[in-house]
């Protein structure tokens, strides 16, 4: 993996781990500064690239003077000159940009640098952590950043259209004769998961523009006094520095309760579907031969005497009452089980494997009538990761997952992968930005009611 350097003159910064999936620090891809809202990838560089209109060259009134005309053409060659070389700058920078890519992030030409599936996978993690990364509110995207995603995010999907696969076809002469060509297609893959991670991300974003002119609004928690920060939304102690949600007095209307609900359940869905998207990319992957160099010698080492005995024993088996036992109060708990429980399957399965020869996994997983361990407790190893990811939506990626997308050198998967990782954090944070406002609002209405209470029962109250 890259060790975090930037590329020179672009982003260096290094992003921790703020999201429902944890990002690589990696070398940037964006622009800095102005250059994010200057530069536009030309169309010549990019097929899905958005081309810009060029202004109307201003046209000289014939009521004008001869010399005021001539000052006129004059300006308007100075801004078709200024337009072109900024063209020539936009292109010259694009050819940058891949020849960066391309070299792996080492402009050395040594070849000491990442392969291309993890720059590519790298400049898409970086590009969502550029974008989105400093965006805490439920808003829509401002147009420079909103500008700079779906150009560079068009550029690195285009290279999807180049990865195809072959299929044998028939082709008709113009003399009424046939000929056995290999015809190209693309890779099935991509065209089954790329439209989709395509749509999702339309609707994210269509979320976020959904809310231009909002109910609610927000204020910076540290320019608040104890009192107020006191009196209004209670935030939990992992979110301090987020900016908090306001809401009016008397609550957020019916309407806008409704369309938050509704909101909240879209990008539920949406999570869970890049979840699925990005299992099955992973579970594609080669298993790297490092991570099978440090698995241990046995399963039962693995997960540890209290697990081990539980999955082994009895004919029925719940991951869900295991999960019930060992009492998972954090993240970080779940994670290191999973990747114990997940270190042992690939143990257990290694040891099935040879006793069964078989082309895929999927062939043994059900052979449980053969008698052999092994083959029962990788089953159930299966199904207790299955549950505990299902348990725990937001959970990090375990010690595999970072070493497939590590190691990982195809660049297809590379794509997928890191484009449904970076719309499965963006669904997590539009979920939880939304619970957020419905506390507020839930607080304040218990606040309101009681006042009211208090306010009719001063009224109703004898004076003394």
């Amino acid at each position: 993996m890259s060790d975090g350097s930037g590329f020179p003159g672009f982003h260096s910064h290094s992003y921790d781990r703020s999201y429902s999936r944890p990002l690589f620090q990696v070398a940037s891809f964006s622009d800095s500064g102005d250059e994010q809202e200057n530069h536009v990838s030309s169309p010549q560089m990019c097929s899905h690239s958005t081309s810009r209109t060029m202004p109307a060259k201003p046209v000289a009134p014939s009521c004008l003077s001869p010399s005021v005309s001539r000052l006129s053409m004059k300006k308007t060659q100075q801004v078709i000159i200024v337009e072109k070389s900024m063209e020539e700058e936009e292109m010259e920078l694009m050819k940058e940009k891949y020849t960066k890519l391309l070299l792996g992030e080492d402009m050395s030409g040594s070849g000491k640098g990442v392969c291309t599936a993890v720059a590519i996978s790298n400049s898409i993690t970086n590009l969502y952590a550029t974008v989105f990364g400093t965006c805490h509110r439920l808003e829509p995207l401002s147009p420079e950043k909103r500008s700079m995603w779906n150009r560079e995010m068009d550029c690195l999907l285009s290279i999807c259209e180049y990865i195809v696969e072959f299929s044998p076809t028939v082709q008709a002469m113009p003399d009424g004769s046939t000929h056995d060509v290999m015809a190209t297609s693309p890779r099935s893959d991509i065209l089954m998961n790329l439209p989709a991670l395509e749509k999702l991300e339309t609707m994210l974003l269509g979320i976020l523009d959904s809310f231009h002119k909002p109910e609610f609004w927000y204020a910076d928690q540290r320019n608040q006094s104890f009192k107020e920060s006191k009196k209004s939304f209670q935030r939990s102690e992992d979110k301090w520095w987020l900016p908090e949600p306001c809401v009016p007095d008397s609550g957020l209307s019916d309407c806008m309760h409704r369309e938050l609900q509704q909101k909240r359940d879209q990008a539920s869905q949406i999570h869970k579907m890049a979840m699925e998207i990005n299992s099955s990319i992973l579970s594609e992957m080669q298993v790297p031969l490092s991570y099978l160099e440090t698995l241990p010698k046995s399963g039962r080492v693995g997960v540890g005497d209290t697990i081990y005995r539980y999955m082994s024993s009895g004919d029925q088996f719940s991951p869900e009452h295991l999960l019930n036992f060992l009492s998972l109060s954090s993240e970080h708990d779940a994670l290191e089980i999973a990747d114990r429980v997940e270190a042992a399957m690939y143990v257990w399965r290694r040891k099935a494997s040879a006793t069964h020869v078989v082309s895929k996994w999927e062939n043994v997983t059900e052979l449980n009538a053969d008698g052999d361990k092994n083959l029962v407790l990788a089953s159930r190893a299966r199904s207790l990761l299955l549950c505990l990811k299902q348990r725990f939506p937001g959970l990090s990626q375990t010690t595999l997952d970072t070493s497939k997308i590590q190691y990982n050198k195809d660049i297809g998967h590379a794509i997928l992968e890191s484009y449904s990782r970076v719309l499965e954090s963006l669904a997590h944070n539009i979920v939880s930005w939304i619970d957020d406002i419905l506390i507020a609002d839930e607080n304040v209405k218990k606040g309101h009611k009681i006042r009211m209470q208090k306010q009719v029962f001063s009224q109703i109250s004898p004076q003394r």
